[in-house]
């Protein structure tokens, strides 16, 4: 069997939303960066072999932004048809072809080498995975480690605190806690899909299905393909989520299939469903909860309920405290219960940090919360921020030889400022603005352009935050005299309150998903010389992103942005136009 030794800055252990995200940032910041990810797909619950879409915090224009809207953006362009091929496909191009990234498949971790010290000075040393598709050991010595496993896989590897279960409600506080804490936890579930024909589809059980063949048999549960994903096939958070996986797997399949075989052959709304066909049924449970880190904070309901406004607020939830029975398809109810959560609330960079293994970060659902904190910020599109958040303190971290620790105690302001300008946006904070954006003359023909140096990238409140100008108007900084220009930074209007996912649960004939209208198509960026003549130094026919960075390297008397198409829309929005 081969074994190879990688040296890197930063290791990243496991490929879900989080972990990608986080390896993503940190090697856009200079970090030398290995992702290692036990499965050939990445995506973690959100890839084609879980298939949960990506959800966050609720309420207008509080929908993610960053490396996450980026990919999303780009599966809309890609991907009209909606298939999961082509969704992997843009998960697997944004880490494999990402300079600074090296990307290990199949590779599951099952050791780590620590150096033992006082609290906070112990550190991983290296982790090791085994290969299955190669037969070979991966050793992966760096300077810093992320668990983004969702299963917290170095937590008993490094010896790291954590936890498993439920709190009892008296040591937080918490209101919903359970008074007596447990080891429960919210259970796994595999989920179905359906897709649409023009005709008829019949459908037979294997014999080894549960039948179900009544609504009093699935408790009452919303069965009906417009009305659920069919989350609610979920077992296990009275078990071990781990140590049981294989047998909550078997469980959980059989489920499926009887289920499909009521709503097609038994459900009194069957006929709605009759053009309908089960397209893919999921072999490997998506996971809800099992290990969370203990770090320098640990995220209550409490914080969440008062907005989380901690000084050192990294990401944010919005989420309701969606917990659910451990017990899952078997409970009496309905499954879950959607305790009310602000949106948005902060969390912050304590909670994503090992309290007691002094050079590991954690992102996603394995993070430091308490169980009932964590029923909110579990879901993807807020674990994917996180990872953000972490990936870039990582490389903060790498290029000062420091730890998470000393990220919090002496770069906080640095990592705020740089997650902002990627566009994570972070609630009750202002993006800094380039002095030479907050210093030049700023004009249009038609609208306020004053908001395009405001700091904040999106609509607030009741501040929208943007300038909006017919197709063709240009935006305008004028310098006075000559500057030199190394990059104008754009963000667009990507419609942040769309309802679409990341990926659809059943398919209709007539799907066909695009970039959002509001988004500006097409544009072109203009400078002026000395002489007053512009010229064209940048166009740009088919974008479809919301965050653009344009080098450009020309000295200037003024720059201008003039938009020429969008993807549907009348107007063209926009939020920020920096020069620097």
């Amino acid at each position: 069997m081969k074994r190879i030794r990688h040296e890197v800055g930063f290791c990243v252990v496991g490929g879900g939303m989080a972990g990608l995200i986080a390896a993503i940032a940190a090697a856009r910041h200079g970090a030398k960066v290995v992702l290692i990810h036990d499965r050939p797909v990445l995506g973690g619950n959100a890839s084609s072999e879980i298939r949960m879409h990506i959800c966050g915090a609720h309420g207008d224009h509080n929908r993610e932004a960053g490396i996450l809207e980026e990919i999303l953006l780009e599966n809309h362009y890609r991907n009209p048809t909606a298939s999961y091929s082509i969704w992997d496909s843009v998960l697997y191009g944004k880490v494999q072809y990402q300079e600074n990234l090296t990307l290990l498949l199949n590779c599951s971790v099952n050791s780590c080498d620590v150096t033992t010290g006082s609290e906070a000075s112990t550190r991983i040393r290296s982790v090791t995975g085994w290969q299955s598709t190669t037969e070979t050991w991966h050793t992966i010595e760096a300077k810093l480690f992320a668990d983004c496993s969702g299963d917290g896989i170095l937590a008993p590897l490094s010896g790291a605190e954590f936890r498993v279960g439920r709190e009892a409600r008296d040591e937080h506080g918490e209101s919903i806690a359970p008074e007596v804490g447990d080891t429960c936890t919210m259970g796994l579930s595999c989920l179905i899909q359906c897709r649409e024909y023009p005709s008829p589809q019949r459908f037979i059980a294997p014999d080894w299905a549960y039948k179900f063949t009544s609504s009093e048999d699935l408790r009452g549960r919303e069965v009906r393909l417009t009305q659920t994903n069919y989350w609610w096939i979920e077992v296990g958070g009275d078990k071990n989520s781990i140590d049981d996986t294989e047998t909550l797997r078997e469980d959980l399949v059989r489920i499926a299939y009887g289920v499909w075989d009521y709503v097609k052959n038994y459900s009194p709304n069957r006929a709605e469903a009759a053009n309908w066909a089960l397209d893919w049924t999921g072999f490997l449970p998506g996971k809800r909860e099992s290990r969370r880190y203990v770090g320098d904070h640990m995220l209550t309901q409490n914080d969440i309920e008062a907005e989380g406004r901690f000084e050192d607020l990294v990401a944010y939830g919005g989420w309701t405290m969606d917990d659910h029975f451990p017990a899952g398809f078997y409970h009496p109810q309905a499954g879950t219960i959607f305790h009310p959560a602000p949106s948005p609330y902060g969390i912050p960079l304590r909670s994503l940090y090992s309290r007691n293994i002094g050079n590991l970060f954690c992102a996603g659902r394995n993070h430091s919360a308490t169980h009932t904190a964590m029923s909110s910020t579990r879901v993807m599109g807020t674990t994917a921020i996180m990872g953000q958040a972490v990936g870039t303190a990582a490389a903060i971290a790498a290029r000062e030889g420091i730890g998470p620790k000393g990220v919090y105690g002496a770069h906080l302001p640095e990592l705020q400022a740089v997650l902002m300008d990627d566009d994570c946006w972070l609630p009750w904070h202002e993006r800094p603005v380039p002095a030479l954006s907050r210093t030049a003359n700023l004009l249009t023909a038609k609208g306020d352009p004053e908001p395009l140096r405001s700091g904040i990238d999106r609509p607030v409140g009741d501040a929208d935050n943007a300038c909006t100008v017919p197709v063709g108007t240009a935006v305008t900084y004028g310098f006075g005299t000559s500057e030199t220009i190394s990059e104008v930074r754009i963000v667009f209007d990507s419609d942040l309150c769309r309802n679409t996912k990341n990926m659809p649960w059943r398919h209709h004939l007539d799907v066909n998903w695009a970039p959002p209208a509001t988004l500006v198509k097409a544009f072109r960026i203009e400078g002026q010389d000395e002489s007053g003549d512009w010229h064209v130094l940048h166009t740009e026919a088919k974008n479809y992103q919301r965050l653009v960075r344009v080098p450009i390297n020309v000295a200037a008397k003024a720059i201008r942005l003039v938009p020429e198409a969008t993807w549907g829309a009348e107007l063209c929005c926009i939020f920020a136009f920096d020069v620097r």
